[in-house]
C-alpha cells in the first residue's frame, strides 16, 4: 500500500514517529539475544535458552483460528514452567526430527530498560528418514528484551503463528 495524502493523517505520523533512538551496539546486542535463542533451541541446548532468559520470562505460543474465530493460545508458561517442559520432553513421545528456525529481526523499538522486537520466523523439519526438508510452521516473535543488566534478556516472547496444523509429536518450543 503506498502512502496518499487520502491516508488516515494519525496512521501516517505513527509510521512516520520514530521511538526512542538505539545506539547500533545496543541493537546488534539485542538482536544476538533473538537469534542465539534460536540456535539454541535448534540444537535443543535448554540451558542455553534458558540462560538468555529473564527471571521473569514468559513464553506463549498463540494464533488465530477462523474456522472458530477465536483467539487460540497453545502454550502459556513462566520461567519456571518452561524448565519444567524442558526437563519433561525426554519423557514425552515425540518426533525426533530436528527443527531448525529462520528468524529475521524487523524492528527493534526502545521503550526505557526495555526493547520491543518484531521477527519473522519460518521453522523448517528435517525428517530423520531419508532427509527430506519441508517448511513447518511461520509466524512471528514479539519479543520484549531488557536492557537493564550486564547484557540484554528475554523478558517475554508472543510467537504469533499463522501456521495452524502442526501435527503431533512436537513439544518443543519455536
Amino acid at each position: 500500500m503506498t502512502l496518499t495524502a487520502k491516508a488516515n493523517p494519525i496512521a501516517l505520523s505513527r509510521l512516520r514517529a520514530r521511538p526512542l533512538e538505539m545506539n547500533v551496539e545496543q541493537r546488534k546486542a539485542v538482536e544476538e539475544v533473538v537469534y542465539r535463542s534460536c540456535l539454541a533451541l535448534d540444537a535443543r541446548d535448554y540451558k542455553a535458552f534458558l540462560a538468555l532468559c529473564d527471571p521473569e520470562f514468559r513464553y506463549t505460543i498463540s494464533t488465530y483460528s477462523p474456522e472458530i474465530r477465536r483467539e487460540m493460545v497453545w502454550l502459556d508458561h513462566d520461567r519456571k514452567g518452561m524448565e519444567t517442559l524442558f526437563t519433561n520432553l525426554p519423557r514425552h513421545n515425540s518426533d525426533h526430527s530436528p527443527l531448525t528456525r529462520h528468524c529475521t529481526v524487523y524492528t527493534v523499538t526502545a521503550n526505557g530498560e526495555s526493547a520491543e522486537v518484531v521477527s519473522a520466523l519460518q521453522v523448517f523439519k528435517t525428517e530423520l528418514d531419508g532427509g527430506a526438508t519441508e517448511l513447518f510452521a511461520v509466524g512471528r516473535f514479539h519479543d520484549t528484551v531488557k536492557l537493564a543488566g550486564a547484557t540484554p534478556t528475554l523478558a517475554k516472547r508472543l510467537v504469533r503463528l499463522e501456521t495452524r496444523l502442526l501435527g503431533y509429536g512436537y513439544h518443543i518450543p519455536f
